[in-house]
């Protein structure tokens, strides 16, 4: 992962940080730039900007470096960044703010598996209050690689045909046409 440059001269914007602001409900013009999001983030190695210079884009009003990063959508949301800042910033909900702001303006991320396990993820909480993660991976794996993905994935990790079809069957009722395709196809490929 390489570190994001920003820019050498800012012309600060206020307007954006006062929408991202008003729809996080932080404020984030309260960071004083401490580091302690940053010090306790857990996820740091894998960031192109870190939590507090994010937070110090954000107040400057770098919108395209901000939604461009792929901090927004590597961070994990646990929260140790909250806990942390003195201010009582809720910075885990500002990056959902800049992920879902991000999705709004069409900006596409660098590495576009991020956001898709993000969608399953989420939609596996919708669908069960919590997370179920067979269900999860196969959605995330059938969105990323499609079938034959979730059936390399399988022989990888010697599952069965029929412990595989069980977990489609299951977790994913909608599938149940693709289901059809997906039993022919692997049973073509197997003689």
């Amino acid at each position: 992962m390489t570190v994001a440059e920003l820019p050498q001269t800012i012309v600060p914007n206020p307007s954006w940080r006062k929408r991202i602001e008003g729809l996080s409900g932080q404020k984030i013009s309260a960071c004083y730039q401490c580091e302690k999001c940053t010090n306790g983030c857990p996820v740091t190695f894998a960031m192109d900007i870190v939590p507090d210079k994010l937070m110090r884009a954000i107040h400057f009003g770098l919108k395209e470096e901000v939604l461009r990063s792929d901090t927004i959508w590597v961070c994990a949301s646990c929260e140790t960044c909250t806990t942390r800042c003195p201010n009582g910033i809720d910075i885990a909900h500002v990056m959902d703010t800049l992920r879902q702001t991000s999705l709004e303006e069409g900006i596409k991320p660098a590495q576009k598996d991020i956001p898709i396990f993000h969608s399953a993820f989420l939609s596996s909480i919708k669908r069960h209050g919590r997370i179920h993660e067979i269900e999860m991976i196969i959605d995330y794996t059938l969105r990323s690689e499609g079938p034959s993905g979730l059936l390399r994935q399988a022989c990888k990790y010697s599952v069965t045909q029929e412990y595989l079809l069980y977990c489609l069957r299951a977790f994913l009722p909608s599938l149940s046409q693709p289901l059809v395709w997906f039993t022919l196809s692997s049973s073509t490929q197997s003689q």
